[in-house]
Parts: C-alpha cells; structure tokens; sequence
C-alpha cells in the first residue's frame, strides 16, 4: 500500500467517524466543530482525486462561511437543547423505521445495479487531459456549457427553498415598533418639531 492509498484510507475513515459524530454529539458547538473536520477531509479527497479547485471551494465556501455560520447561530441563539432533545426522543422508533426502510431500498436497488454499454469509454472521456487543459477550465466548461440549464435549476431550487425558509420564519409581532421610511421622507417638519419658551431657573 502507497502513500497515496495510506492518505485515502485516512481522510476517508475521518470523513466517516467525524460525520457520525456530527450527528451524535450532545453538544451543538462540538457538532459544527466535527462538521468542519468532515468538510476538510473531504477536500484532502478532492487533492487525491486531482480536483484541488473544488477542494478549495469546499474549504472557503463551507468550512470558511457555511460552517462558521452554523457556529455562530449556535452559541448566539438561546436555544434550549434539552427540550428539543427530549421532543426527538418521541420520534425515534418511526425514525428508525423509515431508516430501515431506505436501506432496504437502497440494497434493493443496488442489487439489481447493471452498468449500460460503453461505461468504460464514457468514463475515460469525462473530462480533457491535464496537459491540455486546466481543471479548473474543464470544471466550467462542463458547469456552464454542458450542464448550464441543470446549473440554473440548482440555482432556483436553491433561492426557492431559501424564501420558503424566510416565509416560514417569518414572524409579524404587534408589539414592536417599526420604522416607516415613507412616513419619515414625507414628514413636515413644522408639525414634527415644536419650541418651548423655556424661562429661567424652570424646568420643562
């Protein structure tokens, strides 16, 4: 075994232990931390495989932004863990039933995987030589000329679940005082401003 199938096995086997505890750590902070640790060696895979500019990416756009997004909501919010803790405990036998579910679906569907003719030639042609071309090139050449419309529908199914997310969300209270940029704009000040005669040695 080479050094680069050691480096697989190794970011692999991080990339598994840190997602799990991702998922079962008690602590919120310490489940965006191992979250961060999924996210880098994921981008020691991307190195092994040859694709450092989406290794990069994965780096400034996840672990430098996303993740310490998740952070900061985290410790800032006042949330009460406990509570929601105790409110998942009453799901978890229908979680795990529609979890065994999905792996037999999956076992199904695996077991009757059969690969088309020609694999082996459209595989070796997914992307040009490293000598003619950079990768980050190929990347946009398939991104924005190949697969531009299927790029455009990430996009809007994105900024869909992003406004359904705020809709959602969104809370109208009646008890705050909000600001009205119009009625500031169009005011007239000698209603809005008033002098007193204020004489001396008395108080308003």
């Amino acid at each position: 075994m080479g050094i680069a199938d050691f480096t697989f096995y190794v970011f692999a086997l991080t990339v598994v232990v840190a997602g799990f505890f991702t998922v079962m750590s008690r602590n919120p902070v310490h489940s965006v931390l191992w979250l961060i640790l999924a996210f880098l060696s994921s981008a020691g895979l991307f190195v092994l495989l040859g694709a450092e500019f989406v290794a990069m990416l994965l780096v400034i756009v996840y672990v430098g932004a996303v993740a310490v997004l998740f952070l900061f909501v985290v410790m800032m919010l006042d949330v009460d863990f406990a509570e929601l803790k105790a409110e998942m405990a009453r799901y978890i036998p229908i979680a795990g039933l529609i979890g065994v579910v999905l792996l037999m679906q999956l076992a199904l569907a695996y077991g009757t995987w059969a690969y088309s003719d020609g694999i082996d030639t459209r595989l070796g042609n997914v992307a040009p030589p490293v000598d003619e071309v950079q990768n980050t090139a190929a990347l946009g050449a398939l991104i924005y000329d190949r697969y531009w419309l299927l790029f455009q529908l990430a996009g809007l199914v994105l900024l869909v679940a992003m406004v359904g997310a705020i809709v959602l969300t969104l809370r109208h209270r009646t008890d705050i005082k909000r600001q009205d940029i119009l009625a500031q704009m169009y005011r007239d000040p000698a209603k809005t401003m008033e002098l007193k005669d204020v004489k001396p040695g008395q108080g308003l």
